[in-house]
């Protein structure tokens, strides 16, 4: 695995998360983006690392700094992120800034907390195909 790739923890057992990390696989042609479940190692080595996202069970994005550090984007800051890693016309997306990050978690929110009402949760994480396995950081 490139240890510069941002990595996004995904709820290994929620529906919507589950497609979701299957679309951004479709998307993401050059495979920059790298997946690891909450659940799992690696997600629960990240929440140790990052006591601010303990609480956090929706998606969050880590990326290594030129100096080894990690910076951490959560909720709609960590959506924003990942469309700027997809690029292309994906990155227009951007504007979305100027909206208060504020009004944008509240939606975020609002939306994470009805996910599994809508979209169904899982007795386990999903298991990648072998196709796309090696972007996978660790499966709980």
């Amino acid at each position: 695995m490139d240890n510069n790739s941002p990595v996004m923890l995904y709820d290994g057992v929620c529906g919507f998360c589950s497609q979701s990390v299957q679309v951004i696989i479709k998307l993401d042609k050059r495979g920059v983006i790298k997946f690891a479940p909450l659940q799992g190692q690696f997600g629960q080595a990240a929440k140790l690392r990052h006591p601010e996202i303990e609480n956090v069970d929706s998606v969050i994005i880590l990326e290594k700094m030129v100096d080894s550090s990690e910076r951490v984007f959560v909720r709609s800051d960590a959506i924003l992120q990942i469309l700027h890693h997809l690029g292309g016309i994906w990155r227009l997306f951007k504007i979305a800034y100027i909206v208060p990050r504020s009004f944008r978690d509240f939606l975020y929110d609002l939306f994470a907390r009805n996910r599994y009402k809508v979209f169904g949760k899982y007795e386990s994480c999903m298991i990648p195909s072998p196709k796309v396995r090696a972007r996978f950081i660790d499966i709980a």
